[in-house]
């Protein structure tokens, strides 16, 4: 293999030094803080430089909220490798997870789960939740999902009882889902991937994605001296209306 000319080490460098700039003011100061300006006035180089590696303030935030994606993946990756290979530990080890993360990281969080297209990053990508599901978020919770799904008899609502307008949105869903879990190399049956399952996913990540984020942002209807017992009552009642122990 060649080895990568200077002037591609150094294009490398770069790039890691704009990334990391990012990071910091993204911690330091919010996503609001991340512009071009501002980073290039950190690395001491000019505004228009930056442009040899990203085309737009978008383009950067994109990377920077992948970046993001990807540690906490592996953060949870590394938290839950050391447990049983049971399905229903593992994701609620991951919601625990995930929770305790978004309030240690909550610059991230805003940037990753939290920014309104438009505001902080103006591109269809600046929001990551379970419709991208292939991401390294979204493939390691739909992962355990797909363990449980496979080795539990779940109580999931029959088709009829889904509402009828979201058919359409939640069969477009299964085959993304599908997608991911062969990926991952889930032994997943399909046919157990119906509706009633691609809704109960669904609802699982609304109430665990709008809890973490009324959590975060302290905006829970009343005051709570106990956060914990309050998220563990939440992931109980999940678990309980699919017929899991969440403990």
């Amino acid at each position: 293999m060649d080895k990568p000319t200077r002037r591609g080490r150094e294009r490398a460098a770069t790039d890691q030094d704009i990334r990391r700039t990012a990071r910091k003011l993204l911690v330091e100061r919010g996503p609001e803080a991340v512009t071009l300006r501002a980073i290039a006035r950190e690395l001491g180089i000019t505004a228009p430089a930056l442009y040899r590696y990203y085309g737009s303030r978008d383009d950067l935030v994109e990377h920077l909220r992948l970046d993001v994606v990807a540690d906490l993946a592996a953060e949870l990756t590394e938290e839950i490798s050391g447990l049983p290979d049971d399905g229903a530990v593992q994701l609620f080890a991951i919601c625990r997870g995930f929770r305790r993360w978004a309030l240690t990281h909550t610059k991230e969080f805003t940037l990753v789960f939290a920014s309104p297209t438009g505001e902080v990053g103006s591109a269809a990508g600046s929001v990551a939740t379970l419709n991208r599901a292939n991401e390294p978020f979204g493939r390691i919770f739909l992962t355990a999902a797909g363990h449980l799904l496979a080795n539990f008899q779940l109580e999931i609502p029959p088709a009829e009882a889904v509402p009828v307008e979201l058919h359409d949105d939640l069969t477009a869903f299964q085959d993304d889902l599908l997608a991911v879990l062969r990926e991952s190399g889930v032994d997943f049956p399909p046919e157990k991937l119906d509706l009633g399952t691609t809704y109960v996913m669904i609802q699982f990540w609304a109430r665990l994605y709008g809890h973490v984020t009324l959590e975060v942002f302290g905006n829970y209807p009343i005051p709570m001296s106990k956060p914990d017992a309050v998220f563990d009552a939440l992931l109980a009642d999940l678990a309980r209306e699919i017929g899991l122990d969440a403990s």
